[in-house]
């Protein structure tokens, strides 16, 4: 779903709104949501996930076409982790890992 599909649901399921109107409620909630993560903040949504900023430490790597050294700078970076209730909907009527180790059918 691209930002005008959702832009476009939010003005279908509220008909008292404008498509403008709902253009400004979907920017102000993204908007928001990335100034509390550029400030350090957590965000959660619940039976949705949440949204928090990883440190990630500067280390080395490999240039993968001349394998040379190279050194990666430090950088944050957004993560994002799945809330249970999503898990669930997205994983409905899908074999269990227990299920499947314990040799049932799945794949």
């Amino acid at each position: 779903m691209t930002k005008s599909e959702l832009i476009n649901r939010v003005a279908e399921r509220l008909p008292y709104l404008t498509r403008k109107d709902a253009e400004i409620i979907v920017n102000t909630i993204f908007d928001s949501m990335v100034d509390a993560l550029v400030d350090g903040d957590r965000i959660e949504i619940r039976g949705f996930g949440s949204f928090k900023v990883k440190n990630r430490g500067d280390r080395e790597g490999r240039n993968p076409k001349t394998g040379e050294t190279v050194r990666i700078p430090a950088k944050r970076m957004p993560f994002f982790k799945i809330g249970k209730e999503l898990y669930e909907r997205i994983n409905q009527g899908t074999p269990s890992a227990a299920a499947l180790q314990e040799g049932g059918e799945g794949l």
